[in-house]
């Protein structure tokens, strides 16, 4: 895990983290006191990604409005 502040992380750091969370967790073979702060870690960065994703929409709504164009963003899958 990094030692970095996840409100401190891009969007493309954070993720790369969860999928070593993930890969932690999916594997088993933490005690489970470490499994516990992982999957906090883990929640913690998925918000932190959903809300970057969130933002990232939004500039594209407005971008599009500002141009006379259709406004919606589609929702990323897998978050």
């Amino acid at each position: 895990m990094s030692g970095k502040a996840v409100a401190e992380m891009s969007f493309e750091e954070a993720m790369a983290e969860l999928e070593k969370v993930v890969g932690q967790l999916e594997r088993g073979d933490v005690p489970l006191e470490q499994s516990i702060m992982l999957y906090e870690r883990g929640a913690e960065l998925k918000k932190h990604c959903d809300a970057r994703l969130k933002a990232a929409e939004e500039k594209v709504e407005q971008i599009r409005a500002a141009e006379g164009r259709a406004v919606g963003a589609t929702p990323v899958e897998g978050l």
